[in-house]
């Protein structure tokens, strides 16, 4: 239990509010050490549809697997993931509507979730262009006129924009915030200060665009390099196949018909007929498997880690728990840099995160992974890391992973062939010029949060310095 006392002065400048949130939050505290540095209104520094500040309706979403007839669509998750190839498709003919036409998304907005969780921020960068905003997800539009957008950015995330923002919420059982909540946010201007925070906040986005880009060239290095057709999601899902076939080559191992999809078998096929490991060979296989079960024990972060589970562990900036260090000893849950990890426990919607591949940088190993991932830790000389993760994530690859589940309604891969999975090998320099490229993504995603981090606490000491 948090106690505060309240000055009864801070009662009146807040015309009586009795609930304890924007309190407790530091959110007064920060109002006053604001007033003592020149401000404007959000509102006058934006621009663009309502002013520049805005969120959307709600509607109905029509999905589709066609890159044709479909845009990218992003939600209150989704926003916060570092690599954005596997969105849902919206439906074009819904997307360009007069109703929603507004939603698409342009590099430069500062995206706040509003409903749920709220005051969680990604700055739109050019990975992010094209694509749609669902209506939880609020944006703020900076006037280039009057404000950088990085600059704002920063602001806005760091510790004094966040409280301020978190304090107008209203709802019981699920919190909201709108537009008109934030549109007299006291933003102070501090002069030079906002072009240097601007700038590394403008090149963590453009770092982090790129090192999405690689990522997907690697993949799709990979596969033309191996003479493999990366599998579409139109043409999987659209497949009659699996509606009913027969099979005769079934055995007492798995008697279960998704083990046998002859759309997943036609891959396992195309990877077998060429030069390939199996993925049981080439990684280390006393910490692979999932279904790691401990006793989760918290403790303050100067004596813990950072557990993550499988939604955080796609994010930039996980958010996961902290327990103790100690207490996990020995379990294998904290993994080098470079290990690709795969959630083992899901259901099969075509939005989850169950079978899909992410890897750990140098920055994520530094936390604990729950047990509910395989791990996929390359032996020395087997594979390189980088190679191995530009596989893993393909869709090619996920299909593979799926067809492998057992289970009833949660789902889980089974272990033995998970790690009779073929991996497609090509020549030394080959492997090495695509884990070359995931390396680079992966340093940039790193080196692209530091960059964010310094921004933020450049105008946060700024503030607290006076505007000075």
């Amino acid at each position: 239990m948090k106690i505060k006392q309240i000055p009864s002065t801070r009662l009146e400048h807040n015309g009586r509010r009795l609930d304890c949130g924007p309190y407790m939050s530091g959110s007064i505290e920060d109002r006053e050490l604001l007033s003592k540095i020149p401000t404007s209104p959000l509102k006058e520094l934006t621009a663009g549809f309502n002013g520049g500040i805005y969120n959307g309706p709600q509607f109905v979403r029509n999905y589709v697997t066609d890159p044709e007839h479909g845009v990218p669509f992003l939600t209150t998750s989704s926003m916060l993931h570092s690599d954005l190839s596997t969105l849902p498709l919206l439906s074009k003919s819904d997307a360009f509507s007069k109703n929603l036409r507004y939603l698409k998304i342009e590099e430069g907005m500062t995206l706040i979730t509003c409903s749920g969780s709220i005051g969680r921020m990604a700055f739109s960068r050019k990975a992010m262009v094209g694509a749609w905003s669902n209506q939880d997800i609020m944006k703020v539009v900076a006037d280039p006129g009057h404000v950088l957008p990085g600059y704002l950015h920063a602001y806005i995330a760091g510790r004094f924009g966040v409280p301020l923002i978190v304090s107008g919420t209203y709802g019981a059982v699920i919190q909201h915030i709108e537009p008109h909540h934030i549109s007299n946010l006291p933003v102070p201007r501090l002069g030079t200060i906002e072009q240097a925070a601007h700038k590394l906040v403008q090149q963590a986005a453009d770092e982090l665009s790129e090192s999405s880009f690689l990522i997907v060239a690697a993949t799709n290095s990979l596969f033309e390099q191996a003479g493999l057709q990366e599998s579409l999601n139109h043409k999987y899902l659209d497949d009659d196949r699996r509606q009913g076939w027969t099979e005769s080559s079934f055995n007492a191992f798995s008697l279960r018909a998704l083990n046998y999809d002859p759309r997943a078998k036609d891959l396992w096929d195309a990877i077998m007929s060429i030069k390939h490991d199996r993925l049981g060979d080439v990684v280390d296989r006393s910490n692979f498997e999932g279904h790691i079960v401990f006793k989760r024990i918290d403790a303050d972060p100067e004596y813990g880690i950072r557990l993550v589970g499988q939604r955080d562990a796609f994010q930039l900036r996980p958010e996961g728990r902290w327990i103790s260090k100690k207490s996990i000893e020995g379990l294998g849950l904290q993994v080098p840099p470079g290990t690709t990890i795969i959630p083992c426990h899901g259901t099969f919607g075509e939005s989850e995160l169950y079978c899909r591949a992410t890897l750990v940088t140098e920055r994520t190993s530094q936390y604990a992974y729950s047990g509910d991932f395989y791990r996929c830790i390359p032996k020395d000389g087997a594979i390189t890391s980088g190679y191995l993760y530009a596989f893993l994530r393909s869709r090619f690859a996920f299909r593979m992973i799926r067809s492998i589940s057992t289970g009833s309604k949660q789902q889980y891969q089974h272990p033995v062939l998970m790690a009779n999975m073929p991996i497609p090998r090509l020549n030394v320099e080959k492997e090495q010029e695509i884990a070359a490229m995931v390396d680079r993504a992966g340093y940039l995603r790193d080196h692209a949060l530091e960059l964010e981090d310094q921004a933020v606490a450049l105008v946060e000491r700024t503030i607290e310095g006076g505007g000075r």
